[in-house]
C-alpha cells in the first residue's frame, strides 16, 4: 500500500491507497505509552466499512513472518466496564500482555463490530433475553430478527497489508477468524489459543460460543 500526505480544510495526515482495489484509508500514528510500555498507535478511517479503527504496534512487524496479531472486536460493555458475562476485556487485555511479552506483533481493534457488528443497542436488549428468558447468544440475537454475525475483517486485512505484514500467528480461538482473514489475503500460519478463566458468569457465554458458533474452547470441558 501507498501513502499519500493529505492536506485539506487544515487537516494534514495520510491516506493508505490498497493497490489491489484503489480504496483509500485516512490514516495518522502517533507512540502510545501503556501499562505494557511503548507501542505505535494506528488511527485509520476506512473507506469500505466507514469505521476508524485502531493497530496497536508493538516492535517493527514490515517484512516479518508469523507476526504475533490479535484482531480484536469492539464490545463497549466487557473491554471498557469490564463486564464478566463475555470474556472480551480479559482477552483484549491477555493480547495486550502477550504481543508486549513477543516484542513484535500488531492488536487491530475493530470499531463497528459490537455485538458481532448488530450493535450497542441491539446487543443490550439481547442480553434482556438472556437473563429474563434464559436464551444464549445465538437466540437471543435471532429472536430479535437480527443476524448471528455479520462482522467484516476486510478493514483489519488492509491495515496488516499497511503495515507489510507478510503472515501471521493469529491469538483467536475462532477458526471463522481465519477463514474470514485468509479470504482478504492475510497469510495465517498458525492460531494461538486465547483462553480466559471459566465463571459462574460467563460460562454460558462460552458454552454457546463452542456450540453455537464452533470456537475451540477446551478448557470448558464437560462444563456448560
Amino acid at each position: 500500500m501507498d501513502l499519500l500526505t493529505v492536506r485539506e480544510r487544515g487537516r494534514e495526515g495520510q491516506l493508505m491507497q490498497d493497490e489491489r482495489n484503489g480504496e483509500l484509508a485516512e490514516v495518522a500514528e502517533s507512540d502510545l505509552m501503556t501499562r505494557r510500555g511503548p507501542f505505535r498507535a494506528v488511527a485509520f478511517r476506512d473507506l469500505y466499512d466507514g469505521n476508524e479503527h485502531l493497530a496497536l504496534v508493538r516492535g517493527e512487524p514490515r517484512g516479518q513472518k508469523d507476526v504475533l496479531v490479535r484482531v480484536h472486536s469492539e464490545c463497549l460493555t466487557g473491554d471498557v466496564f469490564g463486564a464478566l458475562r463475555c470474556e472480551c476485556g480479559a482477552q483484549l487485555r491477555s493480547a495486550v500482555d502477550a504481543i508486549a511479552d513477543e516484542g513484535c506483533g500488531v492488536l487491530v481493534y475493530m470499531r463497528g463490530h459490537e455485538g458481532r457488528g448488530i450493535g450497542l443497542v441491539a446487543k443490550v436488549r439481547t442480553h434482556v433475553l438472556q437473563d429474563e428468558q434464559g436464551l444464549d447468544t445465538v437466540d437471543s440475537a435471532t429472536a430479535l430478527g437480527l443476524p448471528v454475525d455479520v462482522r467484516d475483517f476486510g478493514a483489519a486485512a488492509r491495515v496488516l497489508h499497511h503495515l507489510g505484514v507478510e503472515s501471521v500467528r493469529l491469538l483467536s480461538n475462532n477458526e471463522d477468524k481465519v477463514l474470514a482473514l485468509t479470504a482478504h489475503g492475510i497469510k495465517v500460519t498458525g492460531r494461538v489459543p486465547l483462553l480466559e478463566p471459566v465463571d459462574e458468569h460467563n460460562v454460558r457465554y462460552l458454552t454457546a460460543k463452542r456450540d453455537r458458533l464452533g470456537h475451540d474452547l477446551p478448557h470448558l470441558g464437560s462444563l456448560g
